[in-house]
């Protein structure tokens, strides 16, 4: 039986997608098998993937339901006890599966293990920010608290136990974009995260990416499900307040003021920093101009987040 289950989405990614799997199959650790969900691609994308072969693979084709329903379907197909997922356009190091394989060693009663990852952007590559300190080469961290900057919790750097979707349940597919937050909330309200911070893997930016179109910015997820647990969980309601920030921006640049009334007025802005709380109300052309530039601080190294 294989350790990890790893499961690749692939949805018209032909620019990336042999590079990961290239990030797969040369891990250090190779007790793996990769679970590859074709969901649909009308790109080359399928020919590319049968240019390998390797036993560890297992390749589907399914009609096009979105990157929830191929996640979900990689689980129902999974063998392992530990699960690890993999965008088409991102990758790992070489040593990923065995420094994940050394957090559950280390912490074998936990069940999420996360490690750090840093962004790759036209131009520039740098590492993601969290909002904890580091204290150990691995720690215990709570999701939330651990979130406010860069989630703790990316869908291509983690591994979970098999067992906590039996508790939480799965991707929710009625979610266009936003999926995995939703997901990374549900574990959050029941288990702690082991987070290494060594760097693991690589975000590769792609702007044709789903979550980057404008027709789904008000199909992401609905944060109303966790307000009963807002009210006895002071960091949710801090981490949930950080998200709706990023929601009411992305409303007003794209032009839909009800959207960013809607999320702005569900924000206790006490949550916010002053520069947040300043951001709410400048105009959608300020806001647009401001992101441009932080975007050229980035490529030169002078900043390290895009907004």
């Amino acid at each position: 039986m294989p350790f990890f289950s790893v499961i690749i989405p692939v949805y018209n990614k032909a620019p990336f997608i042999e590079n990961t799997i290239k990030s797969v199959l040369e891990q250090q650790f190779d007790n793996f098998e990769l679970i590859l969900v074709n969901d649909g691609s009308t790109d080359d994308s399928e020919q590319i993937i049968h240019r390998f072969s390797d036993a560890r693979i297992r390749y589907y084709l399914k009609k096009n339901e979105g990157a929830s329903s191929a996640r979900n379907y990689g689980i129902e197909l999974s063998t392992a006890p530990y699960i690890a997922f993999l965008d088409a356009d991102d990758y790992w190091y070489p040593d990923f599966l065995s420094q994940m394989k050394l957090s559950i060693e280390l912490h074998p009663n936990h069940k999420i293990f996360s490690a750090a990852y840093e962004n790759e952007i036209p131009g520039k590559v740098f590492p993601a920010q969290y909002s904890v300190p580091k204290n150990a080469a691995h720690q215990i961290v709570d999701y939330f608290e651990a979130s406010m900057k860069t989630s703790v919790l990316w869908t291509s750097s983690a591994v979970f136990s098999k067992t906590v979707f039996e508790q939480v349940g799965v991707f929710d597919t009625q979610i266009k974009s936003g999926q995995d937050t939703d997901l990374w909330m549900r574990l959050g309200l029941h288990y702690p995260i082991v987070f290494s911070w060594k760097i693991l893997a690589r975000y590769t930016y792609d702007g044709n990416s789903l979550s980057k179109q404008k027709k789904f910015l008000n199909q992401k997820m609905n944060f109303d499900k966790f307000k009963e647990a807002e009210k006895t969980h002071e960091k949710l309601k801090k981490f949930i307040d950080q998200n709706l920030f990023s929601f009411a921006i992305r409303s007003k640049i794209n032009g839909d003021l009800h959207y960013f009334t809607q999320h702005k007025n569900r924000i206790n802005t006490a949550n916010l920093s002053f520069k947040k709380r300043v951001l709410l109300q400048l105009p959608s052309f300020v806001l647009r101009r401001l992101i441009q530039l932080n975007l050229l601080l980035v490529r030169v190294g002078l900043q390290k987040s895009v907004f």
